[in-house]
């Protein structure tokens, strides 16, 4: 049993936070909300954001989508994350 480490759950509870939360270009393109998070097991990596609510700006983009049909943002795209998740468009599309 591995003992009890605070810092890892503070990022379990950030990662938490950013669900409902929307979804922006650095130019202001609205995407949609963070609808799930994609973790990596072995690591807890944060890997994916899955959006829910699309724009129909990110509903007509030809971009990744999980076999749910969900738009799939890498998390390495992220560039900030406040009252708004901040996403790099050129990396996505």
């Amino acid at each position: 049993m591995q003992p009890y480490n605070s810092e890892v759950k503070e990022e379990k509870r950030h990662a938490k936070q950013l669900i409902g939360k929307t979804v922006v270009t650095k130019s202001g393109k609205r995407f949609g909300e963070v609808g799930n998070l994609v973790f990596e097991q072995r690591t807890g990596e944060l890997i994916h954001l899955l959006l829910r609510n699309l724009t129909s700006y990110a509903d007509g983009l030809e971009l990744d989508r999980d076999p749910n049909g969900s738009i799939i943002i890498p998390f390495s795209s992220v560039i900030a994350v406040g009252d708004f998740v901040v996403v790099e468009e050129d990396d996505i599309i």
